[in-house]
């Protein structure tokens, strides 16, 4: 990789936060990865860091803009995330401006959950891992309440993700707006824990001591069910993307429903699995019809499959993740 002089604001940012002198440059490579932040590696002096400038303009064809100071409330999960789960973020540097600096974790030892997923590695005890370290985080931020101050978020949220994922998709399906709308309102009522928001696999480090979560950006305090449901919305969606490999990607859905469900403390695990299962098709409607459809779904024929179960599970909800894992096998299973 080239290296390459960062933005201007990036480098003003790092010598407001005094991790480089007025006198220093600061020299980096654009890492690649998401669609909401410019990410740089930079190599100061004292050795590498990663910085991330939120923008106010998503890189999608959509027009999708957010509010940059969603970077302070990513820093904020962070802290909040490292004191449940020591070792689950990387380490913060600094916050200012809206960007974000913090430590840089080197490829050899860190690999990107979502790759291995690309290449087939379906590892059931890692999805299992992530379940239990986000029921972890979502537990100990349900039991101290005084957290939602932290995170006024609701039109950021509503901004970068209800609206996108959900609103957006009402929009090119008008029979199921009403019950995507729902989905929706019910989501938006059950504000019981600090939600990541975005749990997705190019999110997940695959760490030597266990997942390290990335991009908090839309962080909020809100329903976990989301965090669930959007996770295992990848986990099912990768099935289309390496078809050999669907087996394996169903177990690491079983595993991450057993691992999570397990460590629900804060209200019957019943009743969150319920609010999962009813989002979850809601969200893989939204990666084909939202304003961010997945890259790897190419075609018209995966596109029809995935709006055939999506339509279907919104017009007759479950109430349990296995039966949507099931209708989703009947279809996919090679």
């Amino acid at each position: 990789m080239e290296e390459n002089l960062p933005p201007f604001e990036i480098v003003q940012a790092l010598r407001a936060m005094r991790l480089l002198g007025a006198a220093d440059s600061a020299p980096g490579v654009a890492l690649t990865g998401g669609v909401s932040s410019d990410i740089w590696r930079i190599d100061l002096p004292g050795g590498p860091i990663c910085a991330k400038r939120a923008l106010a303009q998503l890189k999608v064809a959509a027009l999708w803009q957010a509010p940059v100071i969603r970077n302070q409330y990513e820093a904020g999960w962070m802290r909040r995330a490292a004191a449940a789960v020591p070792g689950s973020v990387p380490e913060i540097l600094g916050q200012t401006d809206g960007v974000l600096a913090m430590q840089y974790l080197p490829e050899a030892q860190y690999h990107l959950w979502k790759a291995a997923l690309r290449d087939g590695q379906a590892d059931p005890a890692f999805a299992a891992a992530v379940a239990r370290s986000l029921v972890q985080i979502h537990a100990a931020t349900a039991a101290d309440p005084q957290v939602a101050g932290e995170f006024p978020t609701d039109a950021i949220f509503l901004a970068i993700r209800l609206e996108p994922y959900l609103l957006a998709t009402a929009a090119h399906h008008p029979d199921l707006a009403p019950a995507l709308r729902a989905l929706v309102a019910t989501t938006q009522a059950n504000q019981r824990a600090l939600v990541h928001g975005d749990v997705s696999p190019k999110n997940i480090l695959i760490g030597p001591d266990g997942p390290v979560f990335l991009d908090a950006e839309c962080a909020w305090w809100g329903d976990p069910a989301f965090d669930v449901a959007f996770c295992l919305n990848h986990l099912l969606l990768k099935c289309l993307w390496t078809p050999a490999a669907t087996p394996g990607f169903l177990a690491c859905f079983d595993a991450f429903v057993a691992a999570y469900l397990a460590g629900v403390t804060w209200e019957p695990a019943a009743a969150l699995e319920a609010r999962a299962a009813q989002l979850l098709p809601g969200l893989l409607l939204a990666r084909v019809d939202g304003k961010s459809p997945v890259e790897y779904i190419e075609t018209d024929a995966q596109r029809n499959r995935v709006r055939q179960i999506g339509r279907a599970l919104l017009a007759a909800p479950v109430e349990r993740l296995a039966a949507v894992r099931q209708a989703w096998g009947k279809e996919v299973t090679p």
